[in-house]
């Protein structure tokens, strides 16, 4: 593979390397690019048709290092979530959505980001999975069979505050950066494979397909990483607390879900550290399990979860 990276003999990454290294920021490093191709084909060190592809490829570099936008955000977002009900379709209960979302977004107005481009939404996913996936922008998806860990209101809202955890901390846009790098470097790989074809540009070809599989890939099987999770736990517990809910029903809540933990299974299991590593980490920061809730709360939340 090494060949593809090279121009005319001279390495692709010994020419992006000095504008790397010397650029103070997108827009520089865009310039010097431009500077470097032009001398570089002013010497006859590379084609017109080459220093475009250099071009091209620095451009797509940067992009990964810009900050993406709220709106980029909300599309990307939308994406996620359309990825996630093509495997998981949503649960028709009008009452209960209303009742999922009426906490939701009471909960989302004390995160420290109540407000995203597209607001804060909430759905329920018609499935006995025990999982729940936020999406970057607000867009929030609860399982059936993770609602029916809940036995209070209290600890519904510890789910939904930890998923709005997530969103607050833009966990989910850092597993998406990852992806957008990727696929900026497999840009690399194509644009410098220009001049070559067969079975080196099939290979980039394949990379490029797997570059974009790594967004979905990183949200819904790999999860977040043991840090990042304990960052949405510690962001649901402000937020309870907030909001005047149990911050002890986060720990409760993670107790109920031990009770159903397996290595093997495909749902939490997969994409969360053990709930009990995570019970121990809130007793850390003086976080016990309690069940204690308010009896008004818990006539609606039982009404609601009839729908199940």
């Amino acid at each position: 593979m090494k060949s593809i990276f090279t121009i005319k003999g001279i390495g692709l990454a010994a020419l992006l390397a000095p504008i790397v290294w010397l650029a103070a920021g997108c827009e520089s490093m865009n310039q010097l690019a431009e500077l470097g191709t032009g001398i570089a084909v002013a010497t006859g060190s590379i084609s017109t048709n080459e220093a475009a592809s250099i071009t091209r490829t620095t451009q797509a570099v940067t992009k990964t290092f810009q900050d993406i936008t709220p709106e980029q955000e909300y599309y990307i977002g939308r994406t996620v979530a359309a990825t996630v009900l093509l495997g998981y379709p949503p649960k028709p209960a009008e009452k209960l959505n209303d009742y999922v979302n009426l906490v939701g977004q009471s909960l989302a107005k004390f995160s420290a980001r109540p407000e995203t481009f597209g607001g804060y939404h909430f759905l329920v996913l018609d499935s006995d999975e025990i999982n729940a996936f936020a999406a970057p922008g607000g867009l929030v998806l609860v399982t059936r069979g993770l609602l029916q860990c809940c036995q209070s209101e209290d600890e519904l809202a510890a789910v939904l505050a930890h998923e709005i955890g997530h969103v607050e901390k833009l966990h989910g846009l850092r597993a998406i950066k990852t992806g957008r790098l990727n696929s900026a470097l497999t840009i690399l790989a194509v644009e410098g494979a220009k001049t070559f074809g067969g079975e080196n540009l099939a290979e980039v070809t394949q990379a490029f397909d797997e570059s974009i599989n790594d967004i979905t890939t990183t949200l819904m099987n790999s999860g977040y990483s043991r840090r990042l999770e304990y960052e949405a736990d510690a962001a649901a517990v402000a937020i309870l607390k907030k909001a005047g809910y149990q911050p002890g029903a986060l720990a409760a809540m993670l107790e109920n879900m031990q009770r159903n933990w397996n290595p093997t299974r495909k749902d939490f299991a997969a994409t969360h550290p053990p709930p009990a590593d995570r019970i121990q980490q809130l007793a850390r920061v003086g976080v016990a399990a309690t069940k204690d809730t308010n009896p008004t709360r818990q006539q609606r939340f039982l009404a609601a979860m009839k729908a199940l």
